[in-house]
């Protein structure tokens, strides 16, 4: 379970960021978090990741406060979170295999681990076929692929997907949310932030909606309204 204590992030003595958000996220849920541009919806997702911290409130990760873990907590508290983004951050010089398989090298997983486990990530999100292709030779729906795989492949329990549709036409925006819910249907946790309201209605799931920083809506199974 993730749960938001009545939290309210400050940057520099401005505006809050968020401001007194009580939210509670059940393990396997998909939520989208929607909302114009500085409402807050980046915010929420890098206390989770403990990127930053409230300045009043609590977030909770299970039963543990993130604010209170020590350097070696923090780190497994990120690893049990997969991260995909707007800009897909692959490594250029390395083919998609080695991509994949880099996160699991930094996590310290076995050669025997990495070998059994890539090619299954790869399948999951359709790309077995490309897997020695470097990204330049991959059109950008493929390389989020690769990046979902990336995130993926440490089996974490929850995939926090931060406008992963931004820079990709219909098409792939439509593959990519098709993995993402087959993602949640084997029993990951999904957190979407987007501004396309096309990805929010497709998926029908739960719908967080802020604006200025408070949760305005909180739909179990919403669209996008703004």
């Amino acid at each position: 379970m993730i749960y938001y204590d009545k939290v309210t992030k400050f940057y520099n003595g401005g505006r809050a960021a968020v401001e007194d958000i009580t939210l509670q996220i059940e393990p396997g849920e998909f939520v989208s978090i929607v909302g114009h541009s500085g409402a807050g919806k980046t915010t929420l997702l890098k206390m989770l990741f403990a990127e930053v911290f409230p300045t009043e409130g609590a977030v909770y990760f299970g039963s543990r406060e993130i604010a209170g873990l020590s350097d070696k907590e923090l780190l497994e508290l990120r690893r049990s979170i997969g991260t995909i983004f707007q800009d897909f951050r692959l490594l250029p010089t390395k083919n998609v295999y080695e991509n994949v398989a880099f996160a699991m090298e930094v996590s310290g997983r076995t050669d025997e681990d990495i070998q059994a486990d890539v090619p299954h990530v790869l399948d999951l999100v359709g790309l077995s076929e490309k897997m020695w292709n470097f990204p330049k030779e991959l059109s950008g729906g493929e390389q989020q692929r690769v990046a979902i795989a990336r995130a993926l492949v440490n089996q974490p329990d929850v995939l926090i997907a931060d406008e992963p549709t931004g820079n990709l036409d219909p098409i792939n925006t439509h593959d990519v949310v098709e993995i993402l819910k087959k993602i949640n249907d084997l029993g990951t946790t999904v957190l979407l932030t987007t501004h396309n309201k096309s990805v929010v209605d497709n998926v029908g799931r739960r719908v967080v909606t802020l604006e200025l920083g408070r949760v305005v809506r909180d739909d179990k199974q919403g669209k996008y309204i703004l």
